[in-house]
């Protein structure tokens, strides 16, 4: 099959009990703990009902301005599955909208990441599914390819491969390998934790900052 037009089916996915906890975690702690390098890059807007997604990446390349196969991922996708579209970061010509994505919800897709932008907002809002985007245009697009579905893409400036978790929030999206989950939740939890218990003394008013004092001091800071 040639480069450009080729379909792999995703066949390894992110355990699903790594899945439900990840969902009860922010996306910026999921980040924090791998080194702040695994998160797409900003301005990702969440446009569709659900604004907390987690599950196994269904990954797509498709054309700037070409959903055909972006059309076959909403076939293919299996329920739990977060459909993740390499449009190429072109906003000029939008690749899903609303019967696209609602067919998508129909069949148990959760989410759609879209490296690209959306048409239909009011609707989108409206549907039990989580949608990111770049932004949104009414221009809509064409359906000749090239594309491909289950080889591992760029989104967002990060690599992402058919199964990798991603987890998805008001802030936007972050990007786990499959093969460390399991690491990167457990630090995730723990660091999530340390949050928790940092607020708690914000609440009650005993914070201790004397870490910042500690670092500029270390660097030399004259007046700290």
């Amino acid at each position: 099959m040639p480069i450009g037009f080729r379909i792999a089916p995703v066949t390894e996915r992110v355990d699903p009990a790594l899945i439900a906890r990840a969902a009860k975690l922010p996306a910026a702690n999921i980040g924090d703990v791998m080194s702040r390098i695994q998160t797409m890059r900003g301005g990702f807007r969440p446009f569709g009902g659900k604004k907390v997604i987690a599950g196994p990446a269904f990954t797509v390349k498709a054309r700037a301005g070409d959903n055909l196969m972006l059309h076959r991922a909403c076939d293919m996708a299996a329920p739990g599955d977060i459909i993740v579209g390499d449009g190429g970061g072109d906003l000029s010509i939008a690749l899903m909208g609303e019967l696209m994505i609602g067919h998508a919800q129909k069949r148990g897709v959760q989410g759609i990441v879209l490296d690209g932008a959306v048409r239909d907002v009011d609707a989108l809002a409206t549907l039990d599914i989580g949608v990111w985007a770049c932004g949104a245009t009414p221009s809509g697009p064409y359906k000749d390819g090239p594309g491909e579905i289950g080889y591992p893409i760029s989104c967002g400036g990060q690599v992402v491969m058919p199964g990798d978790l991603i987890v998805a929030d008001a802030d936007g999206v972050v990007v786990v390998p499959r093969a460390h989950a399991a690491e990167v939740i457990a630090l995730a939890e723990a660091h999530n934790a340390k949050e928790q218990k940092a607020q708690a003394a914000i609440d009650a008013g005993t914070y201790d900052r004397a870490w910042v004092l500690e670092s500029l001091r270390a660097k030399g800071c004259e007046g700290a």
